[in-house]
């Protein structure tokens, strides 16, 4: 035993250097009063459009850029504006009023793509309805800012003949190589305190990436773990507690019991590994874009270690000069409501091509009404970019014009599959970690 208790203390986990970036995540001082949702609107076109003139001399030399007003008939140009899209079946709020009163509750589609639905591109002067086959509605949502090149029909419409999209925003810092393999875990949608959590699977996972799992490869596998990410979605509050009315003393210990459990299981994280948690949209946070990180009086016992980090949704940081930005995956939800992809990582490579974390925000997608800027504009482009509470693992490894590396990563809910994720920070590979619980006779 005491050979043993020696060989274990020979491992040591290996340490980042670590940066935290969600300052610009951040509201310093809520106001909500005599702010317009069109100002973030103005703020995210003007970054755009700055960007896209840049690049239009290059991409038509030959052609002038107009703006909506200015169109001329039958007179090729390229214009750049927000797009909109025009839905058929896109929920209102006289819907609900209508659900709520009708005898028959309505249909809610997972989707709402119809093949009925439009674009509109539109700026400060005005706004014109988008023909021809270029660009599908179906591909595109409300909220992204784009050149394209065409002219106006006599129908009043613009036939678009050619779209141009940001692209990939710059790398500042190709990714460290490092000479040796640090890992990071992520994790999401644990939902503590729901019928779907498995306390046996949560457990496994603690203990593994801890290192009280497995023989003395594993754990020194697990030591090679240097940052943990919860992407959101960490406890699951029974929806009956929460309408508002005062709670008798029996539900609010329901109502407090998954965070207690929450705490106790980051305590046993942060007692070895250093800690991320992301607020999720089930989690006690606000519920607008960007949520705000959790308070930390919610974790008494694990907020005490200086290896735990209460962080923002969208969440961006660095470790060891490899740059790292996910959300816990509201953004994908929104698009694959209003937009079609064949998966998950798609949507990701979408939204990082056109440089925006969340264009569908704030038209389906809740946020802060920001007057002065748009911090869900991509200015640099991260190493990593991920999504937690997805329904299932995927990744992907895209490369950009000027040389830029990013790994997409969609992490699963755990409370649904038992699957985590880890990436090697020294090649950006990663791979799916997964519990299982049943066991065959």
């Amino acid at each position: 035993m005491a050979v043993m208790e020696e060989e274990q203390s020979d491992i040591e986990r290996k340490q980042s250097l670590y940066n935290s970036m969600d300052e610009e995540f951040k509201i310093q001082k809520e106001m909500y009063r005599g702010q317009q949702y069109s100002q973030i609107y103005f703020a995210r076109l003007h970054l755009m459009r700055t960007l896209l003139y840049s690049l239009v001399p290059t991409w038509k030399p030959h052609l002038p850029v107009c703006t909506v007003l200015g169109l001329e008939g039958d007179k090729e140009c390229v214009i750049v504006g927000t797009l909109y899209k025009h839905m058929k079946l896109k929920p209102c709020v006289l819907d609900e009023y209508s659900k709520e009163r009708s005898v028959t509750p309505l249909v809610q589609p997972h989707n709402f793509v119809h093949s009925d639905d439009y674009l509109i591109l539109e700026d400060e002067s005005g706004r014109v309805k988008l023909s021809g086959t270029t660009l599908s509605p179906s591909f595109y949502v409300t909220g992204i800012v784009v050149a394209l090149h065409g002219k106006e029909t006599g129908a009043g419409d613009f036939l678009v003949e050619d779209v141009l999209e940001a692209g990939l925003p710059p790398q500042l810092d190709p990714p460290n190589k490092l000479g040796e393999d640090k890992y990071v875990v992520f994790v999401s949608g644990l939902n503590l305190g729901s019928s779907s959590s498995n306390p046996l699977q949560v457990q496994l996972l603690v203990d593994h990436i801890t290192g009280h799992l497995g023989d003395e490869k594993e754990q020194n596998n697990a030591a090679q773990i240097v940052q943990v990410v919860i992407a959101g979605d960490s406890v699951e509050i029974p929806r009956e507690l929460l309408n508002g009315q005062n709670l008798a003393p029996k539900d609010q210990s329901r109502l407090s019991e998954p965070i207690k459990e929450v705490d106790i299981l980051l305590t046993q994280i942060a007692a070895s590994i250093p800690l991320d948690i992301m607020p999720g949209p089930n989690d006690p946070s606000n519920f607008a874009m960007p949520q705000q990180p959790l308070h930390r009086c919610l974790f008494p016992s694990s907020a005490s270690y200086n290896t735990f980090k209460s962080c923002t949704n969208p969440h961006s940081f660095e470790l060891d000069g490899v740059r790292f930005l996910g959300t816990s995956g509201q953004n994908i939800h929104d698009f694959e409501k209003y937009s079609e992809g064949s998966e998950e990582v798609e949507f990701l490579e979408r939204t990082l091509k056109w440089r925006h974390i969340a264009p569908t925000a704030p038209n389906t997608l809740g946020c802060y009404p920001f007057t002065d800027r748009d911090p869900f504009f991509v200015e640099s482009c991260p190493h990593v970019y991920f999504a937690g509470n997805q329904n299932k693992f995927g990744t992907r490894l895209i490369t950009g014009s000027d040389g830029q590396v990013v790994r997409l990563i969609s992490i699963p809910r755990f409370s649904k599959t038992g699957t985590a994720v880890m990436l090697n920070m020294r090649n950006l590979e990663c791979h799916a970690l997964s519990f299982g619980t049943e066991f065959s006779l």
